[in-house]
């Protein structure tokens, strides 16, 4: 892929975080409703908050995912990051991967089956939410830290690029605002 523009990067980089943001607060939101569903013990409360929990994985949970997704799958390949040249890049792709298939095929239909339940309380409502919550945040802090250094991919297209004639600006240190 041709690298982005840097008007394009830095508005699909705006992109990237506010919707990535966006699920982590979603899914907290959802991890506050799941608690409070399982926790009280009026089955009209809990009737509810799974009516509500439906509302935002109705409306919201698939958008948020693939926008994810989609910008920062595109922001790897069209960066000098390179979707697989870093390991923190490499493992937030999985992860992305992961928890998406696992809103979009598990907790949605959980949340749904929950919400026609007539106020039954569901532990997966709260265990789900609380692992996606822990992955949302660990992809934050690697995005900030980015630990670990470059794959074994990244070391050998480095060497090649020196071979053919020296130091790229992509090899530079990039910042992702920049």
């Amino acid at each position: 892929m041709k690298p982005l523009k840097r008007p394009v990067r830095r508005a699909l980089l705006v992109v990237h975080v506010a919707v990535s943001v966006s699920w982590l607060g979603l899914t907290l939101g959802l991890l506050t409703l799941g608690i409070t569903a399982y926790t009280t013990g009026d089955p009209t409360l809990t009737d509810a908050s799974y009516r509500a929990m439906k509302v935002f994985s109705d409306w919201l949970l698939a958008p948020v995912v693939v926008v994810t997704f989609v910008s920062g799958l595109v922001l790897s390949l069209g960066t000098p990051w390179g979707l697989a040249r870093h390991h923190w890049v490499w493992i937030k792709f999985w992860i992305t991967l992961v928890t998406g298939a696992a809103t979009v095929f598990a907790l949605r239909p959980g949340i749904v089956q929950a919400a026609g339940s007539g106020g039954v309380p569901d532990s997966s409502l709260v265990a789900a939410p609380s692992v996606a919550t822990a992955a949302y945040l660990f992809m934050t802090v690697i995005s900030v830290l980015k630990p670990w250094g470059v794959t074994r991919r990244g070391r050998r297209l480095r060497a090649e690029r020196v071979v053919r004639g020296g130091r790229t600006t992509a090899e530079k240190p990039l910042s992702p605002i920049a």
